[in-house]
Formats: structure tokens, C-alpha cells, sequence
């Protein structure tokens, strides 16, 4: 589908979804305060400096970064948002595996060696001094899902002791029917935590996922500089049950170890596309060993409140992760990785976000709650234990607004919001981009699963209506292939690597500030009025609501 066909049925949908509400939309009206760059630029600057080491939680710029996130809270005049703190304390601990013996696999044919970082990449996630595995089976469980009565690939196997070979994404993805596994929209299932636990689920003693860059949506350095070092897991899961190694390996090594056990890697990629799928063993095994050193620690969600002067106990939430990967694989002699798209730019914008409200003559009628959580890179660690552990009610949070990441590109005509079609958020930021004479525009990327990997995921599964979003392709100035054209060369060249810094010349910082006002503009709106976002029907995160409307 082109971009041009995108845009009109978007519009389509969204004209749809405003006929069907009989009252007239509600959009801000008596909003004083303009976002200003410089209050971005200051966060955004200092955030990604050299000083705060990739603000990796447990790392030299975690309590840093902390400090720094709370001291500007308290200048802003906003109120402790965890009792009488301002941070939540989220209990992790953090595993560093180091390989002892690259990945040997056994055959009727002989030995094939394989080697760390080149070819694969894996960890443990349990507290484990020592991991040794001597020739565990080899089997091949298509994409690795289970869902009783609709798919089942591990169906019939006992995988103890079993290394489990899967597929990223799902079998829906580059087919042609959009109702099966959602078409090219990632479900669930494509995502590599969910492998992660059905694995543990399965009882295998470990699983590998082949990765391919288009299904992954990310090229395969990605995988080494995030997967490799130090992985931090919430206290609760560091157990002895689950897979001893989990991890990913080249699309290039799949194909020869396939090949030396006789397989057709590809007929079988797309045999596991096709229901009634069952397990193939490899008549291979694998021998590896890992050591691990291990920490318990604690890193911080920083959260304040802006309280509201009549529903004060309703409450807006906009998120933020305030953590990158910290100091990894060198690149051209730079091995600090400052994120300061990734998601130093969405901290900077939640703090002038706040900021804007500290010049309003008077509070909104519902409080607005601030969260910069900790660990999104590890696995949206810390939004999952504020979901877990909320310091107000979940059922009086009436939307979260997530930022991840804004348009460094330039003002764009349009607005993407990534997985479009859950909840009521699309006709309020459809009504919201009229204002600023922008239009909506469905997630680009569906095949990417961007819906689940960040913090608003977390917020939606326990019910929150949640928008995850950011400026378009359609530039105001340069059209539609330059903004597409800069989407992709961040993603090839500075996604979770340490060039991706803050460069003040070839940033135009006008995207940025356009879609904080959209996000300022939203939350102004919906902490001044009764309204609560429901999700739609066919939404798996629908839920009933138990407050009043």
C-alpha cells in the first residue's frame, strides 16, 4: 500500500469515527502557553552529554540522570508523585553472561563452530554462577507460538533439554490475507518477549531466534549491541525456572547450520506459515557454556504530580523513559551510546510539557501525573512495575500519553500513531491535529510491532487507553520521500548506536516542538473536561471501566 493510498483511507476512518459522536469535539481553546525550543533543547542537550554515559540503569549516569529528573520536578513547583518522594524504587537485578566456549553443533556430518557476536548472541536470565550445556537437541518450532486450538508449535514435544529454533515476527507477516495473525501487523505473538516466555513456558532448555532484518525491523548490530553486556530483569522474574540460554542468531548461520543438518531452512520458513505446523527435529545438538555475574539493585521511576483544582483523584498520565543502553560495542572509536533521540528527546519534552503548565494562571480540573520510568531499553522494565505497583489508582488514570522519541525532522503535515484502530485517543488526536491543520496517519511500520515495544504497552495492558505516536512523513516543506527517506536512515545508522547524538545543526527542531504542543494540547484538553477515553470493541485491551462517567 502507498503512502498516498494510506493517507486517504485514514481519512476516510477518521471522518467516520467524528460522524458517529453526535456533540461537537472539544478541542483546546483557552491555551496561554506555546511550547518553547529552548526548554526542550536545554533537557535534551544535558540528557545526552557525554557525562551521563548512556544512562544505563545501574550505570554511572543512573543516579545522574535521577537527580537531575527530580530537581527539575521540584523547580517546576510540581508535587511528590510516590507519596512523599518523587522517585519509585524498582527492585532489578543484573545479569552479565560471558561466554566460556562459542556455540559447537554437532551433526552426522561433522562439528560446525560458530562464534559470539558475528553469529549469534545469547544470555541467561537466571541467577546462574555457571551455565554448561553438553549436545541438547536441536529443534525447529516455526515462530514459536502457542495458542490452544489455533496454533500450536511446540505441540507434541517435550523440550526438556531441547534448544528451540524460532522465527521473528509471526506467520501473518508478508502474507496476503490481513485478517490472519492481523496480516503485516506484528500481533503479540511476533514479538521476541513472548518467544521468551513461551519458551519458559515449553520448558526448553533454550531457545534462538533467527533474526532477518525486515521481519525484526531492526538490523542485526541492534541485536548485538542490546543483547550483549549487562541485561537487567525485574527481581520477581530472576528465577531458576525458565531457559537456561535465550538469544538470538545471523540469518547467515541459520542457513548453514540448516543446510549441514539437511534441511531446507527456507521450505521450512514457509511450511511454519501454514496451520497444522508441528516441530521438526535437526537431528543436530548444541554444546555451549556460559559464566554470569550477577547484582541485585535498584533503579528509579521518577514520578510527579501536577494536582488538579476539582477532580483532583482523575488523573493524565504522560510517560517517558528516561534510559538508553549505556557504554557498549565501540563505533568509529565512540562507545557511549546517548540516546538522545532514544529517548532523551521524549524526557525533554515531558519536562517542558510540564513546564507549560507551571505558567497557567490556575491548575487544570485533573491532575497530571508525570512518569519517567527506568529499563524501557531492558525490556519496559520500569513501566511494568508502575502498571504493577501504580502510585495512584489505575482506575482513575483517563489516558497515557507516551513519548518515545520525537521528529527531529522538520514540521510534518501529518501524524502517525502506532497501533491505530484501539481505543477512542484516535478521534482525540484527529480532532487535535486539526487544530494545527495536520491529518492522521496509520502506523507505517506495522510489521514492526512498535505497539508493544514501548511503555504506553504496559499502561494499555491494564486497561489505561493508551497513545504511542510521532510527526510523519508528509514534510511541510520537502514532501513525503525526504521525511520517509530520514526515517530510515535513523533506523539503519543511529537506532542503538553512538551516533545518535544531538546535533544542533542537522536537527530542525521545529517537528520536535510541533508534536509536544500536540501532546501538551491533549493533555490540556482531557485534564479540563469529563471525557474518558474507551477502547473499541474489537481492542484485546478492552476493559470496563469502574469509575464514573
Amino acid at each position: 500500500m502507498s503512502l498516498k493510498t494510506s493517507f486517504i483511507l485514514v481519512l476516510i476512518v477518521v471522518m467516520a469515527v467524528l460522524l458517529t459522536h453526535s456533540c461537537e469535539p472539544k478541542t483546546v481553546q483557552d491555551n496561554p502557553s506555546a511550547i518553547v525550543e529552548a526548554d526542550i533543547v536545554t533537557h535534551l542537550e544535558e540528557l545526552s552529554r557525554d557525562e551521563y554515559m548512556g544512562r544505563m540503569p545501574f550505570g554511572p549516569g543512573d543516579k545522574l540522570t535521577v537527580d537531575y529528573l527530580v530537581r527539575q520536578c521540584k523547580s517546576l513547583g510540581l508535587q511528590p508523585g510516590n507519596g512523599t518522594s518523587y522517585t519509585q524504587s524498582v527492585p532489578m537485578i543484573e545479569i552479565t553472561s560471558t561466554s566460556e566456549q562459542d556455540i559447537r553443533v554437532t551433526t552426522q556430518n561433522g562439528e560446525r563452530n560458530y562464534n559470539f557476536g558475528e553469529d549469534y548472541v545469547i544470555h541467561c536470565q537466571k541467577t546462574l554462577d555457571r551455565v554448561e550445556i553438553e549436545d541438547a537437541e536441536l529443534v525447529f518450532c516455526g515462530f514459536g507460538i502457542t495458542s490452544p486450538g489455533e496454533w500450536e508449535d511446540y505441540s507434541g514435544f517435550d523440550m526438556n533439554n531441547k534448544i528451540a529454533i524460532v522465527m521473528v515476527n509471526d506467520p501473518g507477516f508478508g502474507g496476503e490475507d490481513s485478517t490472519f495473525f492481523k496480516g503485516d501487523i506484528m500481533t503479540y505473538f511476533g514479538r521476541w518477549t513472548y518467544k521468551y516466555e513461551e519458551a519458559d513456558r515449553q520448558g526448553a532448555r533454550g531457545l534462538l531466534i533467527i533474526h532477518e532484518t525486515n521481519s525484526a525491523g531492526y538490523p542485526w548490530f541492534v541485536v548485538g549491541s542490546s543483547w550483549s553486556g549487562p541485561q537487567l530483569g525485574l527481581e520477581k522474574e530472576s528465577v531458576q525456572n525458565g531457559a537456561d540460554i535465550k538469544g538470538w542468531i545471523h540469518l547467515n548461520m541459520a542457513k548453514d547450520l540448516f543446510e549441514s543438518t539437511g534441511h531446507d531452512l527456507s521450505q521450512l520458513m514457509r511450511d511454519a506459515r501454514k496451520p497444522g505446523f508441528r516441530p521438526v527435529p535437526l537431528n543436530a545438538t548444541l554444546s555451549t557454556s556460559l559464566t554470569n555475574e550477577y547484582k541485585r539493585d535498584q533503579s528509579d521511576n521518577v514520578i510527579a504530580i501536577w494536582e488538579g483544582n476539582q477532580n483532583a483523584d482523575e488523573y493524565i498520565l504522560y510517560s517517558a523513559h528516561w534510559d538508553h543502553i549505556g557504554v557498549g560495542i565501540p563505533v568509529n572509536g565512540d562507545s557511549i551510546y546517548n540516546g538522545a533521540l532514544d529517548n532523551a528527546s521524549g524526557t525533554a519534552v515531558a519536562l517542558s510539557i510540564a513546564k507549560n503548565l507551571s505558567r497557567q494562571a490556575s491548575p487544570p480540573e485533573r491532575s497530571v501525573l508525570f512518569t519517567f520510568v527506568t529499563a524501557e531499553e531492558q525490556g519496559l522494565l520500569g513501566s511494568e512495575y508502575f502498571a504493577l505497583n501504580p502510585t495512584v489508582p489505575v482506575n482513575q488514570i483517563v489516558a497515557n500519553i507516551n513519548i518515545d522519541g520525537c521528529n527531529p525532522n522538520g514540521p510534518v503535515k501529518d501524524f502517525q500513531i502506532v497501533g491505530i484502530g484501539h481505543s477512542e485517543m484516535d478521534r482525540i488526536v484527529a480532532e487535535e491535529l486539526a487544530v494545527q491543520d495536520r491529518y492522521v496517519l496509520p502506523d507505517q511500520e506495522p510489521e514492526k510491532g512498535y505497539f508493544f515495544r514501548s511503555d504506553h504497552f504496559n499502561f494499555a495492558k491494564v486497561g489505561i487507553p493508551a497513545l504511542f505516536g510521532e510527526g510523519g512523513y508528509d514534510h511541510i516543506e520537502k514532501g513525503i520521500e525526504y521525511g520517509k527517506r530520514k526515517k530510515e536512515e535513523y533506523t539503519a545508522q543511529h537506532y542503538h548506536a553512538p551516533s545518535d547524538e544531538f546535533d544542533e545543526e542537522n536537527w530542525d527542531m521545529r517537528g520536535v516542538v510541533q508534536d509536544a504542543q500536540l501532546y501538551y494540547n491533549i493533555g490540556w484538553r482531557l485534564a479540563n473536561n469529563d471525557e474518558w477515553p474507551q477502547w473499541y470493541a474489537e481492542s484485546e485491551f478492552k476493559r470496563t471501566r469502574t469509575v464514573s462517567d
